[in-house]
């Protein structure tokens, strides 16, 4: 015998010619036998499984799912509402005649019920709904109930999305207002987060919170939710701190949430400590707060992986700001086997800051491991870490090197071609120091095949042409392909051969005619063309002046080229735990509508610890013209006399210099510190000079508030 069972898959069936009435007909049976409304709740589920699927035919049950509204029972009216907020706006002249019910709904005795009646109304964009929910949401912001006020605060938010010119007509953001004094921890937290979207939305409402309200919103904090305790936490962003001592004092109450169980709530309080810190002075309060941010973010990382990354970004971006932060946890970044590769990779990133002189030992035998691991993506980035390390830590710079040349003697391809580019980076920085190696590396020519790695290799071969015996044969080898070659390789043969040429004329003075011959007359890429002309004309002209030019000293690499650009430093840590720092790009950037923030100003502002375009986050490569120069005199050239062939080189590295500077304030959008995703740079020569650029213009604007039509909030 078989029982008859109705599986929930079912609901989900086509609806046909005719299926329409027979759920009409199975809404309106059951009669007094019925008493539980069985058929009925069956039928409502059918009807919601369909509407869930799209299917716009249900919309022609409405009047009869009007008729249901007036039955109690919770599990009814709950599926008879939704069906409500989902077509209302389908068919608004039907819709309007459940107004009366929600409204009869809205005094029954059950709060259960006024609140999803409420609820249900304010869902509904549509002009008579709207304007009906006004005064009744102001009768319920007095509701006995709190999870009825509660509902209501949220209510004032939502009907200000529909329409702010009749909300700011209202007392209604009075009233919410109002509700901050309430009694229930979990109203006055909704009655923030109404107050918080309502700010977010507006220019004409400024939200301002003293001290004295900042601190009764954290004294509730411990009897809230976790949701609540993160809309309090957000709110007290708009806390502006007039005394170190009060910045101190708050930071030290909300410290405790550091140890929530729920990731929201942990980078919400790191948000506002770090925030609070621009406001302390002493800087032995800086450090213990530091100090206890370390703990939290660690734990983070026992999470699951998406949990991780979002903690990994925003340690990157907190390193950034406060390098106190996670100094001596450079173990806990160590990649797993089982991490994800988005995971491996920005623990990587946070490997190579974390690097010192002391740990530099652990951390290359770590990446060695990583270096040989099946993941070819992430072996290439652990192989860029060992080159950017070498860069960054002169005094390992050999360990690294030899490191590399352990991992190229393997003969894997990609290894090799990944070795080859940051060797080629480590011979800009430490000029004339490893050229011992280039031996090795011309060993494994055949191995090059990408375009990144055959242009590092063919600088290398023009850079120390003097020194490789065989270097006009190996240009030679490249040059047969010349034509088919990408537009970056193109352009390193060409400067390659010109300082062939430079070093060793014998050599290379059949090699120029003929390749500068390809790239004027049979190329149409006008960069490779113009590069062309330019040395054409100036071997022609005098070659010592092209040899100042060509083979002159420049400015050194530096591998510190992930920083932020300062402004949008500053802004990024106002932002902490938000998507936004996932990208680590400016608020606007992701958010086109969110208010742009920034510190405010106040007589405790530690205006010296804010960063500012230029300070601080230089490296070397970022100097002054005058310490660019020969014997660091800047070059002056005057009107109307010569210059000396001499001073050629020193002003063409100072040029360089100067319009590298001039992109700080901007930024430079590139690949990441291994070759990933993009970051601000600086400004100066970056390691990834191949790298596809992009210029990001930096977004204006403060986060100030035009207009103040209506009173603060929170006085």
């Amino acid at each position: 015998m078989f029982m008859a069972y109705l599986p929930p898959a079912s609901y989900l069936q086509q609806t046909p010619q005719g299926k329409v009435a027979e759920l009409r007909l199975e809404l309106n049976s059951g009669g007094k036998k019925d008493k539980n409304f069985t058929t009925k709740k069956i039928a409502l589920k059918k009807i919601v499984a369909n509407m869930t699927m799209s299917n716009n035919d249900m919309v022609a049950l409405f009047p009869d799912i009007i008729g249901c509204m007036t039955i109690q029972s919770l599990e009814i009216k709950k599926m008879c509402f939704l069906y409500l907020v989902n077509y209302a706006r389908m068919r608004p002249e039907v819709a309007v005649k459940a107004i009366p019910v929600l409204e009869h709904d809205m005094e029954d005795p059950n709060p259960l019920v006024r609140a999803l009646a409420l609820r249900t109304m304010s869902y509904i964009h549509v002009r008579e709904f709207v304007e009906a929910t006004v005064p009744i949401v102001k009768h319920l912001l007095r509701d006995p109930d709190p999870y009825v006020r509660k509902t209501a605060a949220y209510t004032v938010a939502k009907l200000y999305d529909h329409d702010r010119n009749m909300v700011e007509k209202s007392d209604l953001i009075d009233r919410l207002n109002g509700l901050l004094r309430d009694d229930n921890p979990t109203v006055v937290a909704s009655a923030l987060a109404g107050l918080m979207d309502i700010w977010e939305r507006s220019d004409a409402i400024k939200l301002t919170i003293d001290y004295n309200n900042a601190s009764k919103m954290v004294a509730i904090l411990p009897d809230c939710s976790e949701w609540g305790q993160t809309y309090i936490l957000e709110a007290l962003m708009s806390y502006v701190p007039q005394e170190s001592g009060e910045a101190v004092l708050l930071a030290e109450r909300i410290a405790p949430r550091l140890s929530h169980s729920n990731s929201a709530v942990v980078l919400t309080c790191i948000r506002v400590v770090l925030y609070l810190m621009n406001y302390i002075s002493d800087q032995k309060q800086i450090s213990a707060l530091c100090r206890k941010l370390s703990p939290p973010l660690v734990t983070l990382l026992a999470k699951g992986p998406e949990v991780q990354y979002l903690a990994l970004r925003n340690a990157l971006l907190i390193l950034q700001r406060r390098p106190e932060v996670l100094r001596n946890d450079i173990r806990v970044f160590f990649c797993k086997y089982n991490d994800p590769i988005y995971v491996k990779v920005t623990k990587l990133e946070l490997i190579f800051m974390l690097a010192n002189e002391k740990n530099i030992d652990e951390v290359l035998t770590e990446l060695r491991e990583y270096a040989t691991e099946i993941d070819v993506h992430f072996v290439r980035k652990a192989v860029r870490a060992i080159g950017k390390l070498a860069i960054k830590i002169e005094p390992a710079s050999r360990r690294c090197i030899n490191l590399l040349l352990e991992l190229v003697s393997t003969k894997i391809t990609y290894i090799v071609q990944e070795a080859t580019v940051v060797i080629r980076n480590i011979f800009r920085k430490y000029p004339n120091q490893y050229e011992s190696i280039i031996g090795t590396l011309c060993e494994h020519l055949d191995s090059l095949d990408e375009p990144e790695a055959k242009a590092a290799m063919v600088w290398v071969i023009g850079q120390y042409a003097s020194r490789i015996e065989n270097s006009d044969v190996l240009l030679e080898d490249f040059l047969d392909s010349f034509a088919e070659e990408p537009v970056e390789v193109q352009l390193a043969l060409l400067t390659a051969t010109v300082k062939l040429f430079i070093q060793r004329p014998t050599k290379g003075q059949e090699l120029v005619p003929k390749v500068l011959k390809w790239a004027t007359e049979e190329t149409d890429n006008p960069d490779l063309r113009d590069r062309a002309y330019m040395y054409w004309r100036l071997l022609s002209t005098d070659m010592e002046a092209a040899k100042e030019i060509v083979m002159g000293e420049k400015p050194a690499i530096t591998a510190e080229s992930e920083r932020l650009d300062p402004v949008t430093l500053e802004e990024m840590c106002l932002n902490v735990g938000t998507l936004a720092t996932v990208y680590l790009k400016p608020v606007q950037t992701v958010f086109r509508n969110a208010r742009p923030r920034k510190l405010q100003d106040s007589p405790c502002l530690q205006r010296e610890a804010i960063p500012s375009p230029g300070s601080g986050l230089r490296g070397d490569s970022q100097k002054s013209l005058s310490e660019l120069g020969m014997g660091g005199q800047a070059v002056v050239v005057r009107s109307g006399q010569g210059q000396k062939i001499g001073d050629m080189g020193s002003a063409v590295s100072d040029a360089d210099a100067y319009f590298a500077s001039q992109r700080v304030g901007g930024g430079v959008e590139h690949e990441d510190s291994f070759g990933g995703d993009g970051m601000y740079n600086q400004g100066g020569y970056v390691v990834s000079q191949f790298a596809p650029q992009q210029v990001v213009y930096g977004q204006g604007g403060g986060g100030g508030v035009q207009g103040n039509s209506n009173p603060d909030l929170l006085l």
